[in-house]
């Protein structure tokens, strides 16, 4: 009969374990709770009857339970509680910086580019109308004026 030992693939989620299964942090932890549970069991049983005590240890002990076993992505409680405290409480909820879309640019230039046009086309046209004498069309300059806007060639 063959024995087979299940190899992890991801050496680096592998915790070298010190004493009972149980590693470095799990002892602290558990350590911890004893040091405060047992002694609040003694003295919430002179307070009422043992049902309540042991439920009042395991309300006090709890906690350090959690620090001791819960883990996410690789990392313990207290990390995650920090970033949930960061990101609820510290950090402001506006971000200042904001992406600039490129078609949003392209829009911008293309309405400051007609604006422009429009302006230079009404002042162009209100030169043109105090240029001219009263009773005497201009026609060179209105030509000229005309082919100007086209691209044409400039006189």
């Amino acid at each position: 009969m063959a024995a087979y030992i299940p190899v992890p693939r991801d050496l680096t989620r592998v915790k070298s374990k010190i004493l009972f299964n149980l590693t470095k942090r799990q002892l602290v932890c558990f350590g911890a709770a004893a040091l405060i549970g047992v002694p609040s069991f003694f003295l919430l049983k002179k307070l009422g009857n043992i049902s309540l005590a042991a439920m009042g240890m395991i309300i006090i002990m709890m906690p350090l339970f959690l620090l001791a076993m819960y883990e996410r992505d690789g990392q313990p409680l207290e990390v995650i509680a920090k970033h949930f405290i960061e990101t609820r409480f510290i950090r402001p909820k506006i971000r200042p910086y904001q992406t600039d879309n490129y078609y949003a640019v392209l829009h911008r230039q293309a309405v400051a580019e007609k604006e422009v046009e429009k302006i230079v086309f009404h002042a162009e046209k209100a030169g043109a109308a105090k240029r001219k004498a009263p009773g005497k069309p201009d026609k060179k300059r209105e030509k000229a004026g005309a082919e100007d806007r086209r691209g044409g060639k400039k006189k």
